[in-house]
């Protein structure tokens, strides 16, 4: 399923450029927050934690104010002497907006998230499913080139139930978690 969602972002990103009317990339740092974290239905205490990481995304502007994005995200912590890595593989729409040199958009964004865990040598991996609402705004330097002043989306996640190195793991999902990136837009 995750091969198929990144197959199917890079391919829709790849045709778009001849229908596109501005393609925009973007790259920066971003701040992952991660709220209470449910097991089967039940909270688990402390298991609140923040990622520092970067942003990319792609965005085809298709209309005035419509467009398609691809956005990858990797977040990295360390709890407890476990190194943390969490990686997101969005898609979906945008919508934008020119006010002068300044730019607002929103987007809803859908795809797959990828947790990797390692202490001492060993390793588990997980992949789940995540969804993000949110927007921000960016504000045009040059004629080619604008700064994110602030990106800020509401984060889901969902992993099913699997058995990592012997060991059953129950499904795990989160929604009280918000995302923050900043960082340079550069319009082709």
């Amino acid at each position: 399923m995750q091969k198929f969602v990144v197959l199917l972002v890079l391919g829709v990103l790849s045709s778009l450029p001849s229908t596109a009317q501005v393609l925009e990339v973007f790259g920066g740092y971003q701040y992952l927050h991660i709220g209470t974290v449910t097991a089967n239905g039940q909270s688990l205490p402390g298991s609140s934690q923040g990622f520092n990481g970067w942003n990319a995304a792609a965005a085809a502007k298709l209309g005035k104010f419509f467009g398609v994005e691809g956005d990858f995200a990797g977040g990295y912590t360390t709890v407890s002497g476990v190194a943390v890595r969490t990686y997101t593989y969005t898609g979906g729409p945008i919508i934008s907006t020119n006010a002068g040199p300044i730019r607002p958009f929103v987007h809803g964004l859908f795809g797959g998230v990828r947790l990797n865990e390692s202490q001492s040598g060993v390793s588990a991996s997980w992949n789940g499913l995540t969804a993000m609402v949110g927007g921000g705004l960016d504000v045009k330097v040059k004629s080619h080139v604008a700064v994110r002043l602030a990106q800020v989306d509401w984060l889901y996640f969902h992993f099913g139930s699997q058995t990592i190195a012997g060991t059953p793991v129950p499904s795990l999902s989160g929604h009280n978690n918000v995302r923050v990136s900043t960082g340079i837009v550069l319009r082709l």
